[in-house]
Formats: structure tokens, sequence, C-alpha cells
């Protein structure tokens, strides 16, 4: 990823628009709107490394108050995107390509977890709401939807999670998922991406319906570490 001088924040275009709903129709909280497009424009490249990020003025910007603002850089500088610092404005970081390998590790073997445990314990319920959205994410494949598909793949791992029946595990999957949100949701920008992620969740889903848990967690692992490469092809053509 090239690096740029430090700039000033600047406000998106989207800024206005009407507040994102994620696919179960929970409305996305003011946090998550700003941490979703501020991570956004720094993975993208639009935030360059060094880029001072200050609460008073992105409040503004979003016309907001400074406590959402505050959470939103809490969490991104938990995801190594943002450099906290005391008593000083926050600046744009650059993750450490070694942090990021291991973050994916961790997150490979957590929803590895949750896919093989789903195959023993989803119930047919279950089962049948994940054809269903892997349905769904079969048709926005075929029409290129690359928005449609990134809402709707964190509802299929989020259902992965909860069909582990495992509480604590699915609190530390999707506390894990939302400091790498940025960098998987940039993955789904590299060409053919989209159908080589929905021909992974075949195999993973393939599997959880056969009862096979080995291979239901291998499956998931693969599809988590592809994604670490995917994005960082995309990093490297920033």
């Amino acid at each position: 990823m090239t690096l740029h001088p430090p700039q000033p924040l600047k406000a998106p275009a989207s800024a206005s628009r009407p507040r994102r709903r994620r696919a179960a129709g929970r409305p996305v909280t003011r946090t998550e709107e700003l941490r979703l497009q501020i991570a956004d424009d720094i993975v993208r490249g639009r935030l360059a490394p060094g880029t001072p990020l200050e609460e008073v003025e992105i409040a503004k910007r979003y016309g907001v108050s400074r406590t959402p603002v505050r959470e939103a850089l809490r969490d991104l500088a938990a995801s190594g995107l943002v450099e906290a610092r005391p008593h000083r404005s926050a600046l744009v970081a650059q993750p450490s390509l070694e942090r990021l390998r291991g973050m994916f590790d961790v997150m490979a073997e957590l929803e590895a977890l949750c896919a093989g445990l789903c195959a023993v314990h989803m119930t047919a319920a279950e089962r049948a709401g994940l054809e269903a959205t892997h349905a769904e994410l079969a048709d926005l494949t075929r029409r290129g939807d690359e928005g449609g598909y990134t809402v709707l793949n964190e509802r299929f791992h989020t259902t992965l999670y909860a069909g582990s029946h495992n509480d604590y595990l699915a609190e530390l999957t999707l506390a894990t998922r939302a400091r790498l949100q940025p960098f998987r949701r940039a993955q789904f920008r590299t060409l053919g991406r989209l159908a080589r992620s929905y021909e992974e969740h075949d195999r993973v889903v393939t599997a959880i319906l056969r009862g096979d848990k080995a291979e239901a967690a291998a499956a998931m692992r693969a599809h988590i570490l592809t994604v670490e490469v995917a994005y960082e092809r995309y990093a490297e053509s920033v």
C-alpha cells in the first residue's frame, strides 16, 4: 500500500445518506456507521497513514456527539487501523502484516470450531435457515452485488456462530470478527472474489448438512485463511 503525506479528514459523500441496516433488519448504530466509514476510507487509501483524526472535527462533520466518535476510534485502534495517543488526537495507522496474520489465524480457528460444532448441534430449523441464506448469497453472486453480498455474508457467519450452541465461543468469535471487519470487507473488492467466497461457503454448508464435523471445520478454516490472502492482494493493489 502506497504511503501518502498526512491529510485532513474529509467527510465522505455518503455521510448524509440514510443509515444502513444489517441483513437481519437491525439499524446500524451511529458508532458502527462511523467505524465502518472511517475504516473503509483507511483501507481504500483515502485516509493516509499519519492523518490526524480529531474527535471534535469528526463529530462536527457527522453531526454526532464525541461519544460515538471516541467509541469508533477505540474499536479501530483494536483493529490496528488507528493509533491511539494519550491526550492527543489519534492517527491513521498502518497495521503490520504480522499482526494481521496473527488475527486471521485466530479467526480461522474460532470459526472452524463454530462450523464443526454446527455440524453436530444445529437444529433442523437452523439448517434450513442456513440453506436459505446460502441461496440468497448465490443470487447476489450471480448479480455481482458486492454491497448486498457483504452485508448478507455477515448474517451467514453469525448464523454459524449461533448454530454452534456455545454462547461463549460465539461471543469470542463476534469480538474477533469486529476487529477484522474492515479487512474482511475489503477482500470483496478483488476481481472474482464473490464467486470464490460463495464456493468456499458451499463446501462449509455441505459438510454441516452432512453432519461432518471435521470437514466443516477444515472447510471453514481454509475459507478464512483465503480471506486473508484476498485482503493482502487487495492491499497491494491500492
